[in-house]
């Protein structure tokens, strides 16, 4: 039986891979310092014996013991309330993490897994965005923190399969959604869902015309499965190229929620990329993936899941 290791594992991502490398019947260990994880979102896997959480900061050294076959590097801030708050730790995680989970990996003849996103693009001069695609990044900017960090974890990883033969996998993750999503998360879609669902006020950044393209969890699990399991060591897009402006997002989530919000507007913040989409021929032709999720069902999938946690939230406020 085939064992991996995610760090990161009780994150948004992270969570459901545990999820979904233990229904491939694989053992998981899940590293997490819980920075920015949370233990709600992997609680469901703590009786099952497939399944091993250490609470670890794996910007120090990494040991576990026994065989590993997978190492999944998840470990990371990623959205930009968290990246602005912890710019050091996301720096940090993106250096010293991926050298120390690298590091494991190359002692343990495992294959590696980079989760590095659709922000080494930064404000693309390139649209859609192709792997190819060397990217517009400002390095000093507030953005640049996770940024380049993301881009020297690239850089890192395929130097440990030049150098010392790794089997490295990158995948590149568009603006994933889904359940498991923190509602204090700052993102877009979360951040809609908070407002929308209590009748606040919904706010929209520049004046929303910026474009995103938002995948569904269970579409990015999928591609992310068939990445480590190819034999793909360069860098591959998992995203969905249907494109949506974000005002458009933030209506498609009061016209379902049937909420009386209205939208508000604020400045954009620095650096913030105008345009997102992926290329993902790469994607289709090797990995035989693409998604398929429509967008309106992943967000009422999504919606289900955050009318519960505004529910237990407000339940919790109530006690106290």
């Amino acid at each position: 039986m085939a064992t991996a290791v995610i760090t990161g594992g009780s994150g948004f991502l992270g969570s459901h891979l545990c999820d979904r490398l233990i229904n491939e019947g694989m053992n998981v260990i899940c590293i997490d310092n819980l920075l920015t994880g949370s233990l709600d979102n992997i609680e469901h896997l703590f009786g099952n014996n497939k399944f091993h959480f250490i609470n670890h900061d794996v910007t120090n050294f990494i040991h576990v013991p026994g065989k590993i076959d997978y190492i999944l590097h998840f470990a990371s801030p990623a959205s930009p309330l968290d990246y602005h708050q912890l710019p050091i730790q996301t720096l940090k995680v993106g250096s010293l993490g991926t050298h120390k989970a690298l590091g494991l990996a190359k002692e343990k003849g495992a294959r590696f897994l980079l989760a590095s996103t659709s922000e080494v693009y930064g404000d693309p001069l390139e649209h859609p965005q192709k792997e190819s695609y060397w990217g517009n990044v400002n390095p000093i900017g507030p953005r640049g923190v996770y940024d380049e960090a993301k881009r020297f974890a690239e850089a890192l990883t395929m130097a440990y399969q030049r150098y010392h033969n790794v089997s490295t996998r990158i995948v590149r993750i568009f603006n994933t959604f889904g359940p498991r999503m923190r509602l204090n998360d700052g993102r877009a879609i979360p951040e809609f869902f908070s407002q929308a669902l209590n009748n606040e006020p919904i706010t929209v950044f520049g004046d929303g015309m910026q474009t995103r393209s938002f995948i569904y969890i269970d579409d990015e699990v999928e591609g992310i499965f068939r990445l480590l399991m190819s034999d793909e060591n360069e860098p591959v897009n998992i995203g969905n190229p249907e494109e949506i402006t974000v005002k458009q997002m933030a209506e498609e989530i009061i016209r379902i929620t049937n909420s009386k919000s209205k939208i508000i507007y604020k400045d954009l913040p620095v650096d913030d990329p105008k345009v997102r989409q992926p290329d993902i021929t790469k994607a289709k032709n090797i990995l035989k993936w693409s998604p398929k999720v429509a967008r309106i069902e992943g967000l009422k999938r999504t919606m289900e899941y955050f009318k519960i946690k505004i529910k237990d939230k407000s339940l919790n406020n109530s006690k106290d």
